[in-house]
């Protein structure tokens, strides 16, 4: 057990990651109630001080980190308190603009050296799901601007639909069902989509360039 411990505490990017997935599987669980919105606000809460441990770890500088989890953190408490959705635009701007810092700072902290450690294998993964959870809060926030960029409508959609379509965009899959309307959100679906083939493109020219300079050592 205390192997287990000190190996989740040494790996900070795996405890994100695991929490963050586990998010796309208790998401659908949390409905529109006001319990499952104190739910949501809980989980929120628990990503974002995952996020500042990771982010230790790193070369970047915590305290930036700090400065945009904080008031992201008090509009998610005070959500539970009072159970006020208008408070969820918000916090999402806040938030997005702690993942775009996190997952950028976890870049550089995978690019820092040579030696690949175990810590930066699993930054691989969390900094994509950083990524998507940062442009899906984006997509929260112009929603809340236009309430047509989404559905012709003007109907709102849902957390777990705007999750669904910021991870189809980055992956380039192209599989979600929800189409940008209005000029902001297909300008920033279109910087989603050059960011995930930028990601992509770099994490395996990393890798490969790892392969040759331990083949030449």
């Amino acid at each position: 057990m205390r192997r287990w411990t000190r190996f989740v505490r040494d790996n900070p990017c795996l405890a994100l990651l695991v929490v963050q997935l586990g998010g796309v599987v208790l998401y659908p669980f949390m409905d529109d109630s006001s319990t499952g919105r104190a739910a949501y606000s809980i989980f929120g809460l628990l990503v974002l001080a995952l996020t500042i441990r990771a982010l230790r770890a790193t070369p970047a500088l915590t305290w930036v980190g700090v400065l945009l989890a904080l008031p992201a953190a008090g509009l998610l408490f005070a959500t539970i308190v009072t159970g006020e959705t208008g408070l969820f635009p918000w916090s999402s701007g806040f938030e997005a603009a702690l993942y775009v810092y996190a997952g950028t700072s976890m870049l550089f902290y995978m690019l820092d050296d040579e030696d690949v450690t175990t810590d930066e294998m699993f930054a691989v993964p969390a900094v994509f799901t950083l990524f998507a959870w940062a442009f899906a809060y984006l997509f929260v926030v112009l929603q809340a601007l236009d309430p047509s960029s989404f559905d012709p409508s003007g109907s709102d959609r849902s957390w777990m639909e705007l999750l669904f379509l910021s991870f189809t965009t980055l992956s380039s899959t192209g599989l979600s069902d929800i189409t940008p309307l209005s000029a902001h959100a297909r300008s920033v679906v279109m910087l989603e989509q050059l960011a995930g083939l930028f990601y992509i493109a770099m994490v395996v020219t990393r890798l490969v360039a790892l392969r040759g300079s331990r083949r030449v050592r």
